[in-house]
């Protein structure tokens, strides 16, 4: 049950209907004579579009475009590009992931975006889901904390074609507020209590998107942001790593 007061109790009329990665594991692959491997990752991609993602009620097409376009195995180190395209979190640094497929594109047709959105990207990572939302929308904010991942994203943003893409260093419960608001949030990895401080970054209209977690369970949720207020509810079933920092804020207790 919400505190009174909690904006969050409140559910608009919208949505009720350190160790470091070595940086040469990021180098593309090596081929040797004769070898022609991108063919495969090109069928995984396939691959993954049709088995993990049209099959779970993703029904937007520019999610699979963008989803069949971004070369996902670019973006994980050589050591484990084998699973690039499974059906799970692949580790990209220490205690970090990228989303399984499933999960990042029900996030990313649960968050309604439209072409000219302005979206943060928290814990971009090596920047995969970043470039895949600078298909979809207008600007994309990849936000990182971690010096390292975000000279990798640095790098490998603007090779992949991102033009609309900015890598920015900073807090991840923090935000971006230098850049807000934006008209959608997404939160890469699960989290116990998403910060008030993304909340009141969200535009009117805003989206705020991540995975809840509580215990083993997780679950999607949505917030909006309507008249000045922000609403939630859950949606589809998630298990995926917690991210670090985002615990809960547990009260006193009499």
């Amino acid at each position: 049950m919400h505190a009174p007061g909690d904006n969050r109790a409140f559910v608009p009329a919208a949505i009720r209907r350190v160790v470091r990665p070595e940086p040469a594991s990021y180098k593309p692959p090596v081929l040797n004579h004769g070898e022609s491997p991108m063919a495969d990752y090109a069928t995984q991609r396939f691959n993954m579009v049709e088995s993990q993602v049209r099959t779970n009620d993703v029904t937007d097409p520019r999610i699979h475009a963008a989803l069949s376009a971004v070369t996902r195995e670019t973006f994980v180190p050589a050591a484990r590009r084998a699973t690039a395209y499974a059906d799970v979190p692949v580790e990209i640094a220490p205690g970090r992931f990228l989303l399984d497929p499933r999960t990042f594109a029900k996030l990313l047709q649960l968050a309604s975006l439209r072409a000219t959105d302005s979206v943060l990207d928290v814990a971009c990572g090596t920047g995969y889901s970043s470039v895949v939302l600078g298909r979809i929308v207008a600007r994309v904010t990849a936000l990182e904390q971690d010096a390292d991942l975000v000279r990798i994203a640095s790098d490998m943003v603007p090779a992949s074609g991102a033009t609309n893409v900015t890598v920015v260093q900073g807090g991840l419960t923090e935000g971006a507020r230098a850049k807000a608001p934006f008209d959608a949030i997404f939160i890469q990895g699960a989290v116990e209590s998403v910060p008030e401080q993304l909340l009141a970054q969200l535009a009117e209209g805003g989206r705020l998107v991540a995975i809840l977690r509580d215990g083993a369970q997780g679950r999607a949720h949505l917030y909006v942001r309507e008249k000045g207020r922000v609403g939630s509810r859950p949606d589809f079933d998630a298990t995926v790593p917690l991210l670090g920092g985002f615990r809960k804020v547990v009260g006193f207790v009499f």
